[in-house]
């Protein structure tokens, strides 16, 4: 009879020691088998250290149960409690397979396979499993003794002895040995058969790679030759005999069930093409019909059955159609193509759950290792191995991969597989979902060491290491430097030192002989990063080919390299952030401007990257967002001096996004944007320059005021923008037309105030003109009343005087643009309400007024174009131009402003677009100046990027010209086409404004 007492107590250990049915586990423990060792403390803590207690205790029964007389009984207890290592690997197995506690019941003397081993034996290899399948001479003595290996595999296993990477390639090597048994039994069967032919069996998958799971298909390809003397066809017909019979020993169901099924669907042409084929027919197969897929399949192919010195054959031939095959057409697009498909076909019900094939699962690591080897494994022997983690190892080593990177992928990859195993391992079917079940769960999650709260803490480790394989598969598997790559040549992944010349000589280098010496620079060298840059190099060298200037956009590389070379994000980010190489190397090779910019702050490479959520890091930022930056540099800065410092650099890096930006969607298409698509690059620039050019003159008005006077000044002051900067439409080049605004405050004295105000102005246009790394920026208020020789600061009653009695027609002409960019906000708002009866005159102009502006317009024409220029190809004043397109849009604002709202605008394409509304211009003549607009500002911004320096008319240099014409969309050679092009959109645009604006 059972004490109260003592129930509770053993409930309690038995709880202690993870066992969650104690009653079952009380009775099993009260048997006769186990009652002469119940109350040894070593059972417990052994029981308890397994994953499943009571699995493994119900096993241990059985084990003893099954045992043929009671002499074995006592010699399996003795040996449980006095012999550690058998008992853990006993235990363990029990605690984690009933499939394996089956075969133990049903084979009760296996438990001796357990037995420790000699030190040579604890990692066996091929040839000690096959020592184990010797006796084996029909398939349910193959598949008793299969099993009996497959008890030492699992018990090295789940005791630790080995890790998850050597446990799979002891199941590999237990099946190569199984084929061979297998395949001996067949020919034992058909000798006549075996005399007639050669036959070769090749692992492949997951066997052939030496990374096999406990259960899984076993992929295979046949090769046969006939023996000597034998005839070809009498000679295939006996391999595919003894191949089908090889194939039946280990897949079909016996007393004991089945080893694994035997797939050999991956060979040519799948299960329509004959199972056994020619080394000469799989050749001519590989070479004229193969998909991508099926050189993928052969990174793993390895012999491992009957003839191996065929088998070797048929490696070495195939071998290097496999290197090649990341020249195919469409090679990447292919491999990415078919893994999408794998995740598409997984049932909705199964994908959260699916190891293998889902999302974050162990095929995203294997896909993205086996593209990166058939990428660049054609130039680096190194990356040839079929074992995912050794190519992993590699292809860290050699730089194709970083190595946090790979070692994360690591680490996941054996967290993945082990959990893999472990499912398998239970009943020993073939399963890839992780089960539902808690109880399952928490089995799994203690084999893995997971003992706190094992179902949580599996799904949190489970769920982290899925996601950081999804989200470096994606990094990996989808970059672009890898279709660049695999488009190379043959040979020019690595280059020589001639090859490389002539490669560049053949590319359009005009300095060969530099270009190398920049090459020998960057990528000679063991290091790590000189690995990296070589990887690099062949690709970048193509995207600088397909520029203007190919030789300054090395130059710029290696100086960006120079000045960033021991930075270790740099090289990491051209190698693995989607598209940051090749906008890189668009940047540099795109002419002056944004090449300077990045040489000045070189970090800023970091902004081509990918950015969040796929939309890059080149998307412009918000004039608040890029406000509150200057203005909080400003405020932690020490003086007016380092507070426009910082503002000044903000503006640079701002500046060279936007130029980047534009660069990367201009000079990266293959063919000229689509006119919508020019206005929308346009309108970008236009806006982002602007924007830029407020919060820098706001950041300085802040620093400028409070070194000087601290918080409040004696009098506010605005800012106003006029001309392109008012209208948003700034180029890279473009000075800031400003007017400057102030008002006393209450009870200062007006000449005190305007002292104040004065000096505000003079200190930031010094402070902003400072040579400096960062750009200048030039304030230019000629516009204000009297022009340059009037006051540099008005009052607003000041303005209001002037206006009223003094203001001519082109001052309310330039007014149009007036738009208030820093400064007293309600002072801003009161100008703007002062000037808007000008520049919006009730019931429009008068006869007198228009001829005024078309006389000042044609005065313009004819005195202010450059000597020596060419009209027709001047953006600003020649016909067609801008100054034309501007003064048609501005003299109907002028005139019919006042009773139209959409024209109240100072931007010129909302105006054009709002006067096309209203009826006042027929929309084809709308589009007509809209795309000449567009188009002549595009030149000046392609001016401005190319040289360094703002220009209104096409460059003479041949080489900048044609760099222009790349913008532009221009193919390289048809640069007279592009200037042909540019003439007639301003013809016809010169048509329409003669009519509209003079009036023919």
């Amino acid at each position: 009879m059972t004490v109260p007492g003592r129930r509770s107590s053993t409930f309690s250990r038995l709880l202690r020691h993870g066992f969650t049915d104690p009653s079952a586990a009380e009775r099993l423990l009260d048997s006769a088998e186990v009652a002469p060792i119940r109350n040894d403390p070593v059972l417990l803590e052994a029981l308890g250290a397994t994953a499943d207690p009571d699995l493994a205790l119900h096993g241990l029964v059985r084990l003893l149960e099954a045992q043929p007389d009671h002499v074995a009984q006592r010699e399996l207890l003795d040996t449980v409690i006095a012999a550690k290592p058998l008992r853990d690997r006993l235990l363990g197995v029990l605690g984690a397979s009933a499939a394996l506690a089956d075969h133990l019941a049903r084979h009760p003397s296996d438990w001796q396979a357990l037995v420790m081993y000699e030190p040579r034996d604890l990692h066996p290899e091929v040839e000690e499993f096959e020592r184990g399948l010797a006796e084996a001479d029909d398939p349910v003595s193959l598949r008793v003794a299969y099993r009996r290996c497959l008890l030492s595999i699992a018990a090295r296993d789940v005791c630790g002895t080995t890790d998850v990477a050597q446990t799979a390639a002891e199941l590999a090597d237990l099946a190569t040995a199984t084929l061979r048994a297998a395949l001996a039994i067949a020919r034992a069967a058909a000798p006549e058969d075996a005399a007639l032919c050669r036959l070769a069996v090749i692992a492949m998958g997951k066997c052939g790679g030496h990374e096999l799971n406990y259960v899984s298909d076993v992929d295979v390809i046949f090769v046969g030759e006939a023996a000597d003397g034998a005839d070809e066809g009498k000679a295939l017909r006996s391999a595919t005999k003894l191949a089908s019979h090889m194939m039946r020993i280990c897949s079909e169901t016996t007393v004991e069930g089945s080893i694994w099924p035997v797939d050999a669907n991956l060979r040519p042409e799948g299960r329509n093409g004959p199972l056994v084929r020619t080394l000469s027919s799989h050749l001519a197969y590989y070479q004229r019909w193969a998909k991508t897929w099926e050189f993928q399949a052969l990174l793993k192919a390895h012999p491992v059955a009957g003839d191996i010195e065929l088998g070797e054959e048929y490696v070495a031939a195939l071998e290097p159609l496999v290197w090649k095959a990341a020249e195919r057409e469409n090679f990447v697009a292919d491999v990415q193509k078919m893994r999408r498909r794998v995740v598409e076909n997984i049932p909705v019900a199964e994908l959260d759950r699916q190891l293998k094939l889902g999302p974050g699962g162990l095929r995203d690591v294997e896909f993205a290792v086996q593209l990166l080897q058939l990428v660049h494994g054609r130039d680096d022997a190194s990356l040839r191995s079929g074992t995912t983690l050794d190519a992993l190892r590699a292809l860290a080593a050699g730089g194709y991969v970083g190595r946090a990177d790979a070692a994360q992928l690591d680490a996941a990859y054996r967290f993945l597989r082990s959990m893999e195993h472990r499912i398998q391992l239970y009943r020993l079917r073939r399963t890839h979902l992780v089960p539902e079940d808690e109880a399952d769960l928490r089995r799994i999650g203690r084999s893995l060491g997971l003992r706190a709260d094992p179902v949580a803490e599996l799904n949190r480790e489970w769920k982290r290491h899925a996601s950081a394989v999804r989200r470096l598969h994606e990094k990996l598997f989808y970059r672009p430097l890898l279709d660049a790559v695999a488009q190379l040549a043959p040979g020019e992944a690595r280059l020589s030192a001639e090859a490389a010349q002539e490669r560049m000589t053949a590319l359009g280098y005009a300095d060969p002989a530099s270009a190398l010496r920049h090459l020998e620079a960057l990528a000679s060298g063991v290091t790590r990063k000189a690995a990296i840059q070589r990887t690099l190099l062949p690709v970048l060298l193509g995207w600088f080919a397909d520029s203007a200037d190919p030789d300054a956009g090395l130059l710029n590389f290696r100086k960006v390299s120079d000045a960033l070379g021991k930075t270790p994000w740099y090289l990491r980010l051209l190698r693995d952030e989607g598209a940051a190489a090749e906008n890189l190397a668009r940047v540099l090779s795109a002419g002056r401007l944004a090449p300077d910019l990045l040489m000045r702050a070189p970090e800023a490479v970091a902004l081509l990257g990918d950015g969040d959520g796929g939309t890059g890091h080149l998307e412009p930022r918000s004039r608040s967002h890029l406000e509150q930056e200057i203005l909080a540099g400003v405020g932690r800065a020490e003086g007016a001096a380092q507070g426009v410092t910082a503002a000044r650099g903000v503006r640079r890096r701002e500046l060279f996004r936007t130029a980047a930006a534009d660069i990367v969607a201009s000079y990266g298409t293959e063919t000229k944007p689509a006119e919508a698509d020019q206005g929308a690059l346009v309108d970008r620039v236009g806006a982002a320059v602007s924007d830029l050019t407020a919060v820098t003159l706001a950041g300085t008005l802040r620093a400028v005021v409070r070194d000087g006077w601290g918080d409040t000044l004696p009098t506010r002051f605005a800012i106003i923008g006029m001309g392109r900067f008012g209208g948003h439409e700034l180029g890279y080049g473009s000075d800031a037309d400003v007017l400057f605004v102030h008002e006393p405050r209450e009870g200062v004295e007006e000449q005190e105030a305007a002292q104040a105000a004065n000096r505000v102005v003079a200190e930031m246009r010094r402070l902003l003109q400072i040579p400096s790394s960062d750009p200048p920026l030039l304030i230019d208020a000629d516009l204000r009343p009297e022009g340059k020789s009037g006051p540099l600061v008005r009052t607003l009653n000041s303005y209001e005087a002037y206006y009223r009695r003094w203001s001519l027609v082109w001052e309310s002409q330039a007014l149009l643009r007036a738009e208030v960019v820093a400064g007293d906000e309600d002072l801003g708002r009161r100008f703007i309400e002062l000037i808007d009866p000008l520049r919006y005159p009730a019931e429009g102009l008068g006869e007198d007024a228009v001829r005024e502006i078309r006389r000042l317009k044609a005065r313009m024409e004819s005195e202010r174009l450059p000597r020596g220029a060419d009209p027709k190809l001047h953006t600003k004043l020649g016909p067609g131009g801008l100054s034309d397109v501007e003064w048609t849009v501005q003299l109907l604002q002028l005139q019919h402003g006042w009773a139209e709202p959409g024209l109240r605008t100072t931007r010129t394409r909302e105006a054009l677009a709002a006067a096309c509304a209203a009826g006042l211009i027929p929309a084809e003549e709308a589009a007509i100046l809209d795309e000449a607009w567009v188009l002549a500002t595009r030149v000046r911004n392609a001016v401005m990027l190319v040289r360094g320096r703002a220009g209104d008319t096409f460059p003479s240099d041949p080489r900048e010209l044609a760099a222009v014409g790349r913008y532009l969309g221009c193919e390289p050679g048809h640069v007279g086409d592009m200037l042909d092009a540019y003439r007639r959109t301003t013809r016809r645009a010169r048509s329409v404004v003669e009519e509209l604006f003079y009036g023919a």
